[in-house]
């Protein structure tokens, strides 16, 4: 049974900085295409960034440059590093996972974490 769970959430001052990680369990993380998704209150869920099985990566348009994606095979973790944290970036993250496709689109992947809170706030 595919299991996600995130962790590394909490409360940061703009500028700052956290690691959320996902650890999967009941496959192989890295036969699957992972990513990595966001809902704020009152908003829709949008997509953060994904990872393919060979490792190529994708990032939207308003965290280019300040999150990264990397997986851990040896951990069977994905996680997402996240600088230069701003106010926007405020949202319950999740971490999906898909064993086919290589879109980022969330509306293909079916199996979910239960998300993990990120507050930007001063």
């Amino acid at each position: 049974q595919v299991q996600l769970v995130e962790s590394g959430g909490g409360l940061v001052q703009p500028g700052g900085s956290l690691r959320l990680s996902c650890a999967a369990s009941g496959f192989t993380l890295s036969n699957y295409f992972m990513g990595w998704f966001r809902q704020a209150p009152g908003k829709e869920r949008e997509r953060v960034s994904c990872i393919s099985r060979d490792g190529r990566t994708y990032y939207a348009d308003s965290v280019k440059g300040r999150f990264t994606i990397s997986r851990d095979t040896a951990k069977n973790t994905v996680s997402l590093q996240m600088n230069s944290l701003q106010p926007d970036d405020t949202a319950i993250y999740y971490c999906a996972a898909k064993p086919l496709g290589s879109s980022c689109d969330g509306s293909t992947f079916r199996s979910w974490g239960q998300g993990t809170q990120v507050t930007v706030s001063s």
